[in-house]
């Protein structure tokens, strides 16, 4: 990389942005991803440990599952005003105060007695876990040069892949030969790492017309809706699609993007200018992001359940199981960022939902009895299309966004990741659900066993939704075999469904990664602020 000239954070000349570890590309990669690293590991991770915490702390389902809930809708409502943040104060000190306090709120949960310590830190951790994602890719956009910004955010996305899905590997092993304390604990001194690292290397690039206001109103606009949404979307399965609370929160989250976006018009320096979104490659970034995540977070969600309590496995030989789909993001990924870089992104894209959506639909096609090897093969298949798609959706949003929105974009990037895993959760599972209250007292029926009562079939449907025979204590053997055998049936019918659907959607966005070009803003990156 040449020599160039920044501005530092007071406006003034820097020094060589090439001089020594400060701003070198590469270190930077290496300090972003040791951060990016506990973000993406804390949302898979701590799934495993649920079970200990809750007997460790006497803890009800409901209390549990906001363990997870509270740290998805904090990350979520926040990602973007963290981005615009980083495009305000410099995306440096964003990181490093992000890095600070998802360290320090892991630290206090090992220490917490309570739920709700634990879950109130959780949702610490989803604050500072949103001001560190936009900004890790806001120094790699104003770090590395147009030509190996591909490649950059290639290794970027192997580090979130590898870190989503050994996340149950790593967590199996901490609980079961440590504590569930330790899951958190480990987040201290890779903190500590990326802060030090970040102390040394990064470099503080603030684009010339960076924004120097807040757009306040606009902020609890779009904070408002997003919580909204992502909270219809959390509880929708708790309350029922036809619910009306449901509805409600839906219809509220659309009523306050409606004002924001009438707001943004108004407002001189805008939170999220809508100019953007002239920008067809960019809008169509988002979008793929929105539909590649329904399709993979939706769908693995049940995976792990077919794993665990179909095929009986722990969570450890569930997590070695899916090491063909990491293995593949790990490889694919740089691989992408030089075929994008090469090709541009239309066409590895869109090969790669093609890739995604026979995956999906293989992975309809799995029954109680089916082998490793099968399995692997769809894994694979699903980690080789994902990787195209993590890399290129990520450099066709940030780069067709201007230099000085880069934190903004990264946030939209993030938000639409966030988004489609809880619609994709939320729909696979409200047509696993339909499809087993549907097939589950046929079923039960033919198999000759004894005749269930309305609340009693409600009990079953909820265990057969993932995975569990509804099995009573003392049931004889023989009918226990019938009962397990009706459950798993029932559950793979489910599973198949949620998946063709999971398929369907990522055909869909086949059509949608046809729409993306390479970052027309891209040029403007390595060295923000050249004079």
């Amino acid at each position: 990389m040449t020599s160039q000239t920044t501005i530092d954070t007071t406006g003034t000349e820097a020094t060589p942005a090439a001089a020594g570890l400060r701003g070198h590309p590469w270190f930077t990669l290496i300090t972003v991803a040791v951060g990016v690293m506990m973000v993406a590991l804390d949302g898979t991770i701590v799934a495993i440990a649920n079970p200990a915490i809750q007997k460790d702390l006497g803890a009800t389902f409901a209390q549990v599952q906001w363990i997870t809930n509270g740290y998805f809708l904090a990350l979520a409502v926040s990602l973007i005003t963290a981005g615009k943040l980083g495009d305000r104060f410099g995306h440096r000190q964003t990181f490093l105060i992000g890095v600070t306090g998802f360290a320090a709120a892991s630290g206090a949960i090992g220490l917490s007695d309570s739920i709700a310590a634990v879950v109130t830190f959780r949702v610490f951790q989803g604050l500072f876990g949103a001001l560190l994602m936009p900004a890790a890719l806001g120094l790699l956009r104003a770090t590395f040069p147009a030509e190996k910004l591909n490649m950059a955010i290639g290794i970027w996305g192997m580090v979130i892949g590898a870190s989503t899905a050994g996340g149950p590997i790593l967590g199996g092993v901490l609980v079961e030969h440590v504590n569930w304390q330790s899951v958190f604990f480990i987040n201290v001194p890779v903190g500590l790492i990326a802060l030090a690292l970040g102390l040394l290397i990064l470099r503080d690039h603030r684009a010339q017309n960076a924004p120097r206001s807040f757009d306040l109103l606009g902020i609890v606009l779009l904070s408002g809706a997003m919580f909204c949404l992502i909270w219809a979307l959390i509880k929708a399965p708790t309350w029922g699609w036809g619910d009306g609370r449901t509805w409600a929160f839906i219809a509220g989250s659309a009523l306050l993007f409606a004002v924001f976006s009438f707001w943004e018009t108004k407002v001189k320096e805008p939170l999220i200018p809508l100019g953007l979104f002239r920008s067809v490659p960019l809008s169509a970034g988002v979008v793929l992001m929105v539909l590649m995540a329904i399709a993979f977070m939706g769908g693995l969600f049940f995976v792990t359940f077919y794993l665990q309590n179909v095929h009986g496995m722990s969570p450890i030989d569930a997590g070695l199981h899916l090491l063909p789909l990491t293995g593949m993001m790990i490889v694919g990924s740089p691989l992408a960022g030089a075929l994008i870089t090469k090709l541009g992104p239309r066409i590895p894209l869109a090969g790669g939902m093609v890739a995604t959506a026979v995956a999906m639909y293989g992975m309809s096609t799995l029954e109680t009895d089916t082998g490793s090897g099968v399995m692997s093969l769809w894994f694979a298949l699903l980690g080789l299309g994902l990787a195209p798609v993590m890399v290129g959706a990520t450099e066709v949003i940030v780069g067709n966004a201007p230099m000085e929105l880069s934190g903004v974009a990264g946030g939209l990037q993030q938000a639409a990741m966030q988004i489609g895993g809880s619609l994709g959760t939320a729909v696979l599972g409200a047509v696993m659900a339909s499809k087993v209250d549907s097939d589950l007292p046929g079923n039960w029926t033919h198999a000759g066993l004894p005749r269930l009562t309305p609340g009693q079939l409600d009990q079953a449907s909820e265990a057969v939704q993932v995975g569990v025979a509804p099995v009573a204590k003392g049931t004889p053997e023989p009918i226990a075999a019938k009962i397990t055998a009706v459950a798993h049936d029932t559950f793979i019918s489910g599973m198949s469904l949620a998946s063709l659907v999971a398929a369907g959607v990522a055909a869909v966005a086949v059509l949608v990664a046809l729409l993306t070009s390479r970052g027309a803003n891209a040029e403007s990156g390595a060295g923000v602020g050249h004079i």
